[in-house]
């Protein structure tokens, strides 16, 4: 199994910055992609960023030039760091992690850190 475990969320003001911490264990060398997606209520989880193995990076168009995913392969983190925030921005952030064992693919989710952007 991979287990995931988000931190860095809070409050902040619009125009501010965050970074969010994904802290990845188990299985970690089996681990494709992770990806950061958020939540808002009522709504369905839609994908903010992501990168690969490979390090290739992918946004979704309202974050591209206000954040970078990265990672720190010797700390099995990735990170998601977050500039010129919006109140549009707020919801909870959940990590993803995209992994293949024993020739299945399947993924794994952290428990989420709440973003809040005040105006």
């Amino acid at each position: 199994q991979v287990q995931l475990v988000e931190s860095g969320g809070g409050l902040v003001q619009a125009g501010g910055s965050l970074r969010l911490s994904c802290a990845a264990s188990g299985r970690t060398l089996h681990i494709e992609s992770i990806a950061w997606y958020r939540q808002t209520p009522g709504n369905e989880r839609e994908l903010v960023a992501s990168i690969n193995s490979g390090g290739i990076t992918n946004y979704a168009d309202p974050v591209k030039d206000r954040f970078a995913i990265s990672r720190d392969n010797t700390k099995n983190t990735v990170y998601l760091q977050m500039d010129n925030l919006k109140p549009e921005d707020t919801g909870v952030y959940y990590c993803k992690a995209d992994w293949r064992w024993a020739g299945r693919a399947t993924n794994s989710w952290g428990q989420g850190t709440q973003v809040t952007v005040s105006s």
